[in-house]
């Protein structure tokens, strides 16, 4: 058994741990990996620094080149083992919030199904159809209701409807009767109508009235030539 083994061995023995929240155990491992970024960010400068003297020294100081790549290695190393490390805690944090999730998850569930289960335990079913059984038939009895308000209601009177109709018809053409006898015909004129003029008469005024355009449209032709010989 390794020391290491050993020293956990004899921590659990000596006294009891108590096992941390989910909480307290996702806040411990942020605080790792801060460190570990530190950590990281630390060797990175310290790698460049040694880098950076080797090639300073050179050939000049070979012995001080050769400590400053050997530091360097070592400074690689170290970033090597803090990568695998911050990985692993990082795995961890990830499997730690997923479990803490699905255990809040399930925790919620069986507050819901509790719930759930205490609303339904005043519930019969039996009880449920027998309501709906009641609200179907007042249904049916309102639908009835309506239906019977809505119909034609015919009393006994003992008049018979088509001697009525043939008594409206008569009363109609009566008073069509009265509407066309008090119509009166408008009066024929007496006196005759005015002769038609004659065509022969009319033709002196149209005649004048062609000239007229004729001479209109040669001095509208006149203003024409007069304004295209201006205008070349």
């Amino acid at each position: 058994m390794s020391k290491l083994g050993k020293f956990f061995k004899g921590t659990r023995s000596s006294r009891a741990w108590a096992a941390p929240s989910a909480q307290e155990a996702l806040a411990r491992l942020r605080e790792t990996e801060e460190m570990l970024a530190k950590k990281q960010e630390y060797l990175e400068n310290r790698i460049q620094r040694e880098l950076a003297l080797a090639k300073k020294h050179g050939s000049q100081n070979k012995r001080a080149a050769l400590q400053a790549l050997k530091r360097k290695k070592r400074f690689e190393k170290q970033l090597t083992q803090v990568d695998g490390t911050l990985s692993t805690i990082e795995f961890q944090r990830e499997a730690l919030e997923n479990s803490h999730t699905n255990t809040e998850v399930l925790r919620n569930m069986g507050f819901a199904a509790k719930a759930m289960k205490a609303v339904h335990e005043n519930m019969d079913l039996n009880k449920i159809d027998d309501l709906m059984q009641d609200i179907t038939e007042q249904q049916d009895i309102a639908q009835e209701i309506s239906e019977a308000f809505s119909q034609r209601v015919q009393f006994a009177d003992g008049f018979d409807e088509a001697e009525l109709l043939a008594e409206l018809e008569e009363l109609e053409q009566e008073e069509l009767n009265k509407k066309m006898t008090s119509l009166e015909l408008p009066n024929v004129p007496s006196s005759s109508l005015p002769a038609q003029p004659s065509r022969k008469a009319s033709m002196p005024s149209s005649v004048h009235r062609s000239r007229a355009a004729s001479s209109r449209r040669a001095e509208e032709d006149d203003d024409f030539k007069q304004l295209a010989a201006w205008a070349t």
